[in-house]
């Protein structure tokens, strides 16, 4: 059984349908436990265990028992993470890396649905979650303490820093502007001239409200637009929280339009979750029903395609844990508001919701997720010598 080959560390207590209970692992700390159902969760987890235990619990057909949904995954991660491994598992891995060509392969109309599958939900949804800017990315915690708010101000600053914003009306492209936050405060803190992209018919509306209602509807303009339709040039360049969605058969033609995009004395920033791991395959869960198309990617993956585009990569910084953090938060204020959300959705859309938020806050926490910020350059002068330039801000 999958439980068997999996538990090497801590101990897992299985509740079987009929009632029988059985203990897998050393016996040790950490300790979980779970009850499954019926026959048909026993079956998903012989067949697709990757799959199976999110939608088993989203059903009901996978509880835990004498733990919480977050103790019950950590134990899980904490043994795959460590070599726990089951003949199915990989089996189920090995195919689906084959097959990640096909499912990643993001067209500009493919690409619109696989955004209005998680962005076009309910706006109250994210404004219960997220901080008062709306920023559904990695926030920058300086020291740890931070409130969301603050760590995520903390991040549009150190963007800001690395953007090299030091004269005003310096006309910025943001490719995946999500809510507009970011663009708003480029706009409004460092006198930058705007122009955000999104394929989010609910954030587009909304962002444009924003810029309306803080009077700065001038110096920023929000627009429904596939990155590769781009053909202006602009002084700055930035993406948050979008390469996640490109695909790993566009990242050529996604850093091709940020060079051709950038003036040749230009500065572009690319925020994006990776992995310290070699290449790999988006969580079958996670890729029906959160993040269709999306993928994590490594450096490796990541680098062809800049180096091919003739951008320089000039500044690489990985943060660890911060989304962790970040998302420490998100869960919070979801439990909070558990009942409010729930009465937009229903109880399945609440499990799913909270499946995700803990099995990505330990994806960062166990596992090999984390986050880059790639600065990118035309020309190896576009930027200081060191940097050093970032220490005031």
């Amino acid at each position: 059984m999958v439980f068997r080959h999996l538990i090497r560390e801590g101990t897992l207590d299985v509740t079987w349908p009929g009632g029988a209970i059985r203990r897998y692992g050393s016996g040790d700390m950490p300790m979980a436990g779970l009850a499954l159902h019926d026959g048909r969760a026993v079956r998903g987890l012989l067949l697709d265990p990757a799959l199976a235990v999110g939608e088993a619990y989203m059903d009901g057909r996978l509880e835990p028992i004498g733990c919480t949904l977050y103790e019950l995954l950590d134990l899980l991660v904490l043994n795959v993470a460590h070599g726990g491994n089951h003949p199915i598992l990989r089996a189920r891995r090995h195919v689906r890396y084959a097959g990640r060509w096909v499912r990643q392969f993001n067209p500009a109309r493919q690409a619109q649905r696989n955004v209005a599958h998680h962005y076009d939900l309910d706006a109250r949804l994210y404004t219960l979650l997220l901080d008062t800017d709306l920023q559904y990315s990695c926030a920058y915690f300086e020291t740890g303490d931070e409130t969301l708010e603050q760590a995520q101000a903390a991040k549009k600053r150190h963007i800001a820093t690395k953007l090299l914003l030091n004269r005003p009306d310096l006309e910025v492209l943001d490719i995946g502007c999500g809510w507009g936050g970011l663009a708003l405060s480029l706009a409004r803190d460092h006198g930058a001239r705007v122009t955000g992209i999104t394929l989010s018919q609910e954030q587009l509306v909304a962002a444009q409200a924003r810029a309306a209602a803080e009077g700065v509807a001038d110096r920023v303009r929000f627009e429904l637009r596939d990155y590769r339709s781009v053909t202006a040039v602009y002084d700055r360049i930035v993406s948050v929280g979008m390469f996640e969605h490109v695909g790993i058969n566009h990242y050529g033609s996604f850093f091709d339009t940020v060079a051709r995009g950038l003036r040749q004395d230009g500065v572009a920033l690319v925020h994006t979750i990776g992995q310290s791991g070699p290449p790999a395959e988006t969580n079958a869960w996670l890729a029906k029903y959160i993040f269709p198309g999306g993928y994590s990617p490594s450096l490796s993956e990541i680098m062809p395609g800049v180096e091919k585009s003739g951008l320089i990569a000039t500044d690489i910084e990985v943060l660890r844990l911060h989304y962790a953090r970040t998302i420490a938060h998100w869960r919070q204020r979801f439990a909070l508001n558990r009942e409010r959300i729930r009465a937009l959705y229903d109880e399945r859309f609440c499990r799913m919701f909270e499946f995700y938020l803990v099995g990505s806050e330990l994806a960062f926490r166990r596992e090999t997720e984390l986050n880059f910020q790639i600065q990118l350059c035309h020309q190896h002068a576009a930027v200081p010598l060191t940097r050093s330039y970032m220490h005031p801000a």
